[in-house]
């Protein structure tokens, strides 16, 4: 239990409605269910003039002819303001077999208590892809609540276009009364990977069924009607019926179970304790025949859950082993305890996203909470503990307090991305996992925040309405530029009142709603209260110019007299930004810096441009800004200090932080490309590495040249770049294979394993004789003895793909078949990406068409095929054309919400570089506008900047980049 403000796990739950009655309900409306047909029936029967349609998915009722009027409240996408939900009691049946037509339905009963804010005659409630249950002509019944008079029903209707459920009455509600809307309804529990879906895997060849929810962020709606919108918290009392050889979880712990025997079909009626007050998007209700392993921390239960046979190999140890000591550190970082009484993990075999915070249940892809040493890497195991410790954030930030709206959901993902590292190094000190923010989220994003098509953080209200819209904001900027500019916050308020004011934020809005400014105050208020803290303005005025301005600016420091300027950074210099700021693109910007090796007093520059007198050099003395890039920004210097920084990396490297190596690596390049610096004096920044040993200034100079692989692995450069390439890190695998004894043993430090990694990544693929043949030698072993992989689990992924690329079908097949052998999910996603390295068309040809079969490839897993297959040179055109052949069967299969198109027009488009790629780009976009994008609407706007980006730079750089790679191929 966290010291400090402490929050009952029974405050706001209301008494259990689970009494006598209800459950001779329950067993009612069971018998009812169990007698339903194998087919699908007509659910509501035409009466008085209203006829009603019936498919497998959704009822839809003729309209009167007045809602075509666009004003009508039924018309808009949001809910009005004069109805608030207090509790619902929801009964739910999933079928895990199918009926005889092959499909898989749920039945369920709702009952939702609101009551009336503001005088009214209509009821709007969200319901989407389900068949409702006629009482009398009407789709829903309205019963009076604690002496309500409800007024009789009018009408009642599905409006497909806004996703609602309209029961307009003969009167108004009355203000402050309670009123309860009952509802019974089917829907399919398909395999959209959204709502109330199904997830298929083989066990020891048997195939099972999960029935599972993803509600974030509008399908909640799918499952049962509600008042789907963040603001709507209630309470909710869950029942789930369901087969007794199967367990049912939900967001609280189990209330009561009952077995019975209905029509001869033995089943179990599960009763959960009803919920804290709470928002619709983190719901969640399983069932399956998963097992679990357990401890408690403190008086909080924690479980494990997943497929029995990942149990049995211990796959959940290290998430059960690490969850307890992360929601220890969130009591003691948010000073508040852990608001409910259990926390439930489940590791689904498929799930459309990484995972999913829901309140006391957060599901999981099976790659982001198993984890076998075994089979795992390095990589793995952090990727386990930073998404634990993401969602375990999310208790407090995000579900305890909750925004009002999507508009602001970066700072929910924001936040939960910045204190990510913060719980994962509280349980991995050793690992120095705070510094791979830097990489992970600032340098990832400053990418697309440089171009005219980003976004701000925060968009007004009115701006995000539709669940396209929505789910376009669940991106880089959000989660990763969010993460950014709140470690900037911190670092300036300094870490003590940062965290005090987040404190008095959880402890003023608890079980409430907020908008981001609400944050501002409080940590304003830690401020004011500490006077440690010497601000240029408010944390309003200064945060303000961060959240609502897109992009960042590039801050430019003149040695020689000490002019520092700011000017927005754009990728492109000559785009067009269309996209007005009140703040005329200028920031208030904190500037940490060191003058040579001496640390400085921190600047703030808060115009366009001012004069820094301390800043400028003599001699030898150079200027490093934004000394660990704690600033969400990009330096540039005059020529003079460049030359004498990089002369610095040559001479002694060590002496600039390897955090900053890492940034003027990154800083040069983006700075070349947008034309502030020559793309020779980037290339010169990477000379020095050759005395690297270092991960991050690795990784930097790897992103960064893979840019120049994209642009170039079609022309001529490729071949001196590569030879260049093969010379800067034939001294770092040299390095790894002396310190491990011939590859015998593992580096010690988590970062020094990462370098393992790139030193055998780089130097297969860009062709080291002696990689190539160690990694043929070892896939070679494997394919030998199946049973008995010789390869490391760090270096698997740069091994099978090595192997598969430099092989033929024999390997691919043989990569196949273990992918499909694989146990464990981290393996067969390695195997999965190597299986895209291939250089044979056909197979990748072959390979894209498993992408559209889910029994080859799972849906969750058929984006990230497609453009790691777009990431091979050989198949980056295949999978374009396939992407273009496709698209409506894609789009239909996924939906417009979902979150992978944008990641997918991204991933195919990224090599981009023609003025023929641009046509076809313009083409696509035309032939589909009729189909649509979804969430991948601004990516594509995104992908034609970025190609006319591609065109431009490299009609002005290919000649010189030429030259250097042909010069220090040569001679380094």
């Amino acid at each position: 239990m966290g010291k400090g403000f402490y929050i009952s796990k029974t405050l706001g739950i209301v008494g259990i409605v689970v009494g006598a009655g209800a459950v001779a309900t329950i067993i009612a409306l069971s018998v009812v269910y169990s007698q339903e047909k194998a087919k699908t029936e007509e659910s509501a029967k035409p009466t008085n003039g209203i006829t009603t349609t019936t498919t497998t998915t959704t009822t839809t009722t003729t309209k009167p002819l007045t809602t075509s009027a666009p004003q009508n409240p039924w018309n808009k996408i949001r809910l009005p303001d004069t109805l608030a939900p207090e509790f619902y009691n929801v009964a739910l049946w999933p079928r895990l077999t199918p009926d005889p037509s092959g499909m898989y339905f749920f039945t369920g009963e709702s009952s939702v208590i609101f009551r009336c804010i503001t005088a009214t005659n209509l009821i709007l409630i969200h319901c989407n892809k389900l068949n409702l249950t006629t009482f009398g002509q009407n789709l829903a019944e309205l019963i009076g609540h604690n002496g309500s008079t409800p007024p009789s029903i009018k009408d009642t209707w599905l409006e497909e276009s806004t996703q609602f459920l309209v029961v307009r009455l003969n009167s108004n509600l009355e203000p402050g009364k309670t009123y309860e809307l009952h509802t019974t309804f089917k829907g399919e529990l398909a395999d959209d990977l959204s709502g109330f879906y199904r997830s298929v895997y083989v066990e020891d060849t048997i195939e099972k069924v999960v029935a599972t929810t993803q509600m974030q962020a509008t399908d909640a709606r799918k499952a049962f009607p509600c008042f789907d919108e963040p603001a709507m918290k209630a309470i909710f009392n869950i029942t789930l019926i369901h087969s007794r050889e199967y367990v049912a979880l939900s967001n609280s712990p189990v209330y009561e179970s009952i077995n019975t025997t209905l029509n001869g079909q033995d089943i179990t009626i599960t009763k959960f304790v009803s919920t804290p007050k709470m928002s619709t998007y983190i719901l969640a209700f399983i069932v399956s025949d998963f097992t679990y392993i357990e401890k408690m921390q403190d008086n909080v239960l924690i479980r494990i859950w997943a497929r029995r046979k990942a149990i049995a190999a211990n796959q959940g140890e290290y998430a059960l082993n690490i969850t307890g000591p992360i929601l220890k550190f969130f009591e003691d970082y948010y000073n508040t305890s852990y608001p409910l009484p259990k926390s439930d993990q489940i590791a689904l075999p498929d799930f459309n996203a990484g995972a999913m915070e829901n309140w006391g249940l957060i599901t999981y892809r099976e790659t982001a909470l198993l984890y076998d040493e075994k089979f795992s890497s390095n990589g793995n195991k952090e990727r386990v503990a930073t998404v634990i410790s993401h969602e375990l954030a999310h208790m407090w930030f995000g579900n305890l307090v909750t925004l009002k709206w999507w508009n602001d959901l970066w700072l929910n993902e924001g936040f939960a991305s910045y204190v990510e590292y913060l719980g994962a190094d509280s349980v991995q000190p050793t690992w120095n996992i705070k510094d791979l923010l830097v990489l992970n989220d600032v340098h990832r994003v400053f990418a697309v925040d440089a171009l005219v098509t980003s976004h701000p953080l925060s968009s007004r209200e009115d701006e995000i309405n539709t669940p396209a819209e929505i789910s376009e904001l669940f991106d880089s900027i959000s989660y990763s530029k969010g993460a950014s500019v709140l470690r900037m916050l911190s670092s300036f308020l300094t870490e003590q009142v940062f965290i005090e004011g987040i404190s008095t934020y959880l402890h003023k809005y608890a079980y409430s709603n907020t908008v981001y400014t609400d944050l501002w105050d409080q940590l304003q208020a830690a401020v004011d209260k500490h006077n440690t803290v010497i601000l240029p303005n408010t944390v309003k005025e200064i945060m303000n110019r961060w959240v609502l301005q897109m992009g960042f600016p590039v801050v430019t420091i003149n040695t020689v007299d000490g002019h520092v300027t700011q000017k927005h950074f754009l990728l492109d210099p000559d785009s067009n930004v269309t996209r007005p700021s009140i703040y005329n693109y200028t920031w208030f910007v904190p500037i940490d810096w060191m003058k040579s090796t001496v640390q400085q007093n921190p600047e703030w520059l808060l115009k366009v441009s001012d004069t820094k007198s301390n800043m400028q050099t003599t001699g030898n003395e150079w200027v490093l800004a934004n000394v660990n890039v704690t600033g969400y920004y990009r330096v540039n210097y005059d020529s003079n200090n460049w030359d004498k920084l990089l002369n610095q990396l040559q001479t002694d490297h060590l002496v600039i932080p390897v955090i900053n190596r890492a940034q003027l690596v990154d800083d040069a390049f983006n700075l070349a490309r947008a034309k502030h610096l020559t793309t020779v004096l980037a290339l010169n920044t990477t000379l020095y590495l050759s005395k690297e040993t270092e991960y991050m200034p690795w990784q930097s100079a790897i992103d960064n040249l893979h840019y120049l692989f994209l642009m170039f692995d079609r022309t001529e450069v490729n071949g001196p770049m590569q030879a260049y390439l093969r010379k800067q890190v034939e001294p770092l695998f040299n390095y790894f294979a002396n310190i491990t004894g011939n590859w015998e043993n593992v580096p010690n430090g988590h970062t020094d394993q990462y370098s393992q990694v790139i030193a055998v990544s780089v130097a297969c693929r860009n062709g080291l004789p002696e990689c190539n043949t160690l990694a043929s030698k070892w896939f070679a072993q494997w394919m030998e003895t199946p049973t008995a992989n010789p390869i490391k689990t760090n270096l698997k992924s740069s091994v099978y793909c090595s192997a598969i690329a430099t092989g033929g079908a024999r390997e691919w097949d043989f990569g196949w078949e273990m992918f499909h052998n694989a146990t464990i999910a981290a393996e067969a996603d390695k195997l999965r990406a190597a299986l895209a390295c291939t250089k044979e068309p056909w197979l990748l040809n072959r390979y894209l068409q498993y992408t559209l079969k889910p029994n080859l490839i799972r849906k969750q897993d058929a984006t990230s095929t497609i453009i790691s297959i777009a990431n091979n040179v050989v198949g980056q055109s295949l999978a374009w054309d396939f992407i273009r052949a496709n698209w409506k069967v894609i789009f239909g299969q996924y939906g417009g919400g979902s979150f992978s198109f944008s990641n997918l027009i991204n991933g195919v488009t990224r090599r981009f570089s023609t003025e023929f790629e641009l046509q076809q780009l313009e083409q696509f976009k035309k032939d589909n506008e009729n189909v649509g994008f979804g969430s991948g609407t601004r990516a594509l706007e995104q992908a034609l900047e970025r190609t006319k980006a591609n065109i431009n730079w490299i009609k002005e750089n290919e000649a010189p980049v030429l030259h250097w790679f042909k010069t220090f191929s040569q001679n380094i």
